[in-house]
């Protein structure tokens, strides 16, 4: 059982196939991002979820930048459908 009715709505979206995808993993990372960031709400001194929380930011931010060099038609659609910022370049 999920949980979170968001990620089932994606999960059922990508190809059962497809799971090691780019796209599929940044979904995944997101999921737990939004998670961890309802507990850390609640719990503001669980450093050791704070840590956690960067690493799987950092991880995401690789995906990201690696998605949009190559393919940036479908780093569009996949930022806009999660609702997410896009990353600054510098």
């Amino acid at each position: 059982m999920i949980k979170n009715p968001f990620s089932a709505i994606i999960l059922k979206e990508e190809n059962k196939d497809n799971k090691g995808s780019a796209e599929f993993q940044v979904v995944g990372l997101t999921n737990r991002i939004r998670r961890l960031t309802s507990h850390l709400e609640l719990h503001k001194k669980d450093y050791l979820s704070q840590r956690g929380l960067r690493k799987i930011l950092g991880k995401r931010q690789r995906l990201l930048a690696y998605l949009s060099k190559k393919n940036r038609v479908r780093y569009k659609e996949l930022i806009g459908r999660l609702d997410i910022r896009e990353t600054k370049t510098r």
